[in-house]
C-alpha cells in the first residue's frame, strides 16, 4: 500500500509540474507576452495593445491584402512568371555554338572537368553539338532555334540573359534559389515577397495565383510557392485548368450562400476572441484567407472559364478546354493579370532532358516540350500588346539552371539518347513586357557555352530587377524575422540596367 501511495505522490507531482509548465506558456503566449513571442517567431511587431484592453489593428492588420503602392516609381502592375521545371537546354533554343557543332563526338577537354562537380557525367565525355537549326530572327537579329518557330514573330519583345549562372546543381535547391533567393526551406517566394509588398488589386482573387502542368509539381514541391516567415496569407493559391478551379470551391449539396455566411460569422467571431487572447497574427491571416474563399467562389469560377474566349484566341493559344495544359495555363494568366491578380506563377514540368530514354532526349522529348510552350508563349506576348496589358506586366522565362555542351554519361559510357547534364555556369532566361529594352541581349558565353565570359548575372540579380521594376529597392525591401531584416536578395543583387527600356 505505502508503495502504491508513493507512486501515486510522484505521478501527481509530476502533473504538477506539467501544469505549472503549461499554465506559464498559456500566461506567455497571451497579452504583451503573446505580442514578445509573436514578434520572435513571425518577425513584426505585431499589432498594439489598447490602453484600456484588447488589440488595437492597423487598416493592414484587417486585410493583409489590400492594394499599397511601392516606395519608388513603378513601371509595372503584376508580373508573369514562367518557369520550366527540370532545365531547359538553353543549347537548343537560345544560346547558338556553331562551333560547338564542329566539335561535335570530340573527347570533351579536361580542363572542363577538373575540380567540377555533375550530376551525372564519369568519365570523359564527348561534346554534343546543338540539335536544333538556329536562324537570326525580326529586327534584333536574335538567334532562335527551329524548336520555337512562333516564338520568332515577338522575339523583338523579349529581352535575353545569355549568362546566368547559379550555384545549385540539382533541381530542389535550384528551384527554391530561384524562387526564393535561397536554397534551403523557409524562405518566402518571390510571388510571397510582392503580394506582401503591394497587396492585390482585386479583393474578390488571391494576389498570387499558381498554375501547373506537365502532370506533377516541381521537385522542390509547394516550398517554392509558400509563404515562408511571412504570414501564410502572402503564399501562392494553387488553381487548376481542369475540374474545379480550387479544390472544394463549390459549397456542399444544402449549404447556401447565406447559410455559408453566417458559419463563417460564427468563426471568424470565435478567431478574433482567440486574437484577442493570443495576440498572433496568424489568427488574423486565417480570418482573412476564410473571407477571401468566400469572395473567391463568385469570382474565381469566372476568370478560370476558358470557354468563354473567342474562338480565334483558343486558336491562337492552341487551347484545350478541359484538360491541364501549359497553353490553356497561358491564356489564364493573360485573364488573371486582366483582372488585378498581382503576380501570377506557371510552372511547367517535364524539362530535365538527360537522354535516358525518348522523353529526356534532347532531339526528341525537349523538341516536344518546346513544341508546347511555344505557340502559347507567342500568343500570350501578342494577346498582352493587342490589350495594352504588356506595357504594365512584366513576363519572365527560364529554368532553374542550364545544361552542359557535352554528352552525359552515366558509368562513363556514353548514351543511346542524347541528353546534357546540369549545368550552374551558365543557361538563358528572357524578359519582356513594361521597362524592357525590346529586342536586347545581354551576356555572352564562350564559344562552346560552358561558362559566362561577358556580363554575366546571378540569380540574385535577376530577382533584384523584377524588384525595381515593380517600384521596390531590393535592399531596403526587407522584413524582421529572428532577430535581423531578410530580403529576397539576401546580401547580394544588383540590377540589370542594361536590359532596362
Amino acid at each position: 500500500m505505502d508503495k502504491l501511495k508513493k507512486l501515486i505522490a510522484e505521478r501527481l507531482e509530476r502533473e504538477l509540474q506539467a501544469s505549472t509548465r503549461r499554465h506559464f506558456v498559456k500566461s506567455c503566449v497571451s497579452g504583451m507576452g503573446g505580442l514578445a513571442l509573436g514578434s520572435m517567431f513571425l518577425g513584426c511587431e505585431g499589432p498594439k495593445k489598447k490602453s484600456g484592453g484588447g488589440m488595437q489593428l492597423s487598416e493592414r492588420d484587417l486585410n493583409p491584402l489590400a492594394p499599397m503602392a511601392p516606395p519608388l516609381s513603378p513601371q509595372i502592375q503584376s508580373v508573369i512568371y514562367l518557369h520550366m521545371a527540370g532545365a531547359p537546354s538553353q543549347l537548343e533554343m537560345f544560346d547558338y555554338k556553331p562551333e560547338l557543332l564542329k566539335l561535335h563526338n570530340q573527347e570533351c577537354p579536361e580542363s572542363l572537368l577538373e575540380g567540377r562537380k555533375f550530376a551525372f557525367i564519369r568519365g570523359r565525355p564527348k561534346l554534343l553539338g546543338p540539335q536544333a537549326k538556329f536562324e537570326q530572327s525580326g529586327e534584333s537579329g536574335n538567334w532562335v532555334s527551329d524548336y520555337m518557330p512562333h516564338f520568332k514573330q515577338v522575339v523583338d519583345e523579349v529581352a535575353f540573359l545569355k549568362a546566368v549562372h547559379t550555384d545549385q546543381f540539382n533541381h530542389g535547391p535550384a528551384q527554391l534559389f530561384m524562387q526564393t533567393g535561397s536554397p534551403r526551406l523557409g524562405r518566402p517566394s518571390i510571388g510571397s515577397w510582392v503580394t506582401y509588398g503591394l497587396g492585390s488589386e482585386n479583393q474578390n482573387l488571391p494576389g498570387f495565383v499558381v498554375l501547373t502542368s506537365g502532370g506533377k509539381t516541381p521537385d522542390a514541391g509547394k516550398s517554392v510557392w509558400g509563404s515562408g516567415f511571412l504570414p501564410s496569407v502572402y503564399q501562392g493559391v494553387q488553381c487548376r485548368s481542369k475540374g474545379d478551379p480550387v479544390l472544394y470551391i463549390e459549397d456542399p449539396d444544402g449549404m447556401s450562400r447565406n447559410l455559408k455566411r453566417k458559419m463563417l460569422d460564427a468563426i471568424n467571431k470565435i478567431n478574433e476572441e482567440d486574437f484577442q487572447t493570443y495576440a498572433d497574427p496568424e489568427i488574423l491571416a486565417r480570418i482573412n484567407q476564410y473571407e477571401m474563399a468566400y469572395r473567391m467562389q463568385i469570382e474565381v469560377p469566372q476568370v478560370m472559364n476558358i470557354n468563354d474566349e473567342p474562338e480565334y484566341i483558343q486558336q491562337m493559344y492552341g487551347t484545350e478546354p478541359g484538360e491541364e495544359s501549359f497553353a490553356n495555363n497561358c491564356l489564364l494568366a493573360r485573364k488573371m493579370v486582366e483582372k488585378g491578380v498581382r503576380f501570377v506563377q506557371l510552372y511547367d514540368w517535364g524539362w530535365d532532358a538527360h537522354g535516358t530514354g525518348e522523353s529526356t532526349a534532347i532531339d526528341i522529348g525537349m523538341k516536344e516540350k518546346c513544341r508546347e510552350i511555344d505557340r502559347p508563349i507567342t500568343a500570350l506576348l501578342t494577346d498582352l500588346k493587342q490589350r495594352g496589358l504588356l506595357d504594365q506586366t512584366l513576363v519572365v522565362w527560364g529554368g532553374e539552371f542550364g545544361r552542359t555542351p557535352m554528352q552525359e554519361n552515366r558509368e562513363g559510357k556514353t548514351q543511346s539518347f542524347k541528353g546534357r547534364d546540369h549545368h550552374v555556369d551558365a543557361f538563358t532566361m528572357w524578359m519582356a513586357g513594361g521597362g524592357i529594352k525590346k529586342g536586347a541581349s545581354h551576356g555572352q558565353t564562350d564559344e562552346i557555352g560552358f561558362s559566362g565570359v561577358e556580363e554575366k548575372v546571378s540569380v540574385h540579380d535577376v530577382h533584384a530587377t523584377i524588384l525595381h521594376l515593380l517600384g521596390f529597392d531590393h535592399e531596403k525591401f526587407t522584413f524582421d524575422f529572428q532577430g535581423r531584416p531578410f530580403r529576397l536578395t539576401d546580401v547580394e543583387g544588383e540590377i540589370i540596367r542594361e536590359i532596362l527600356a
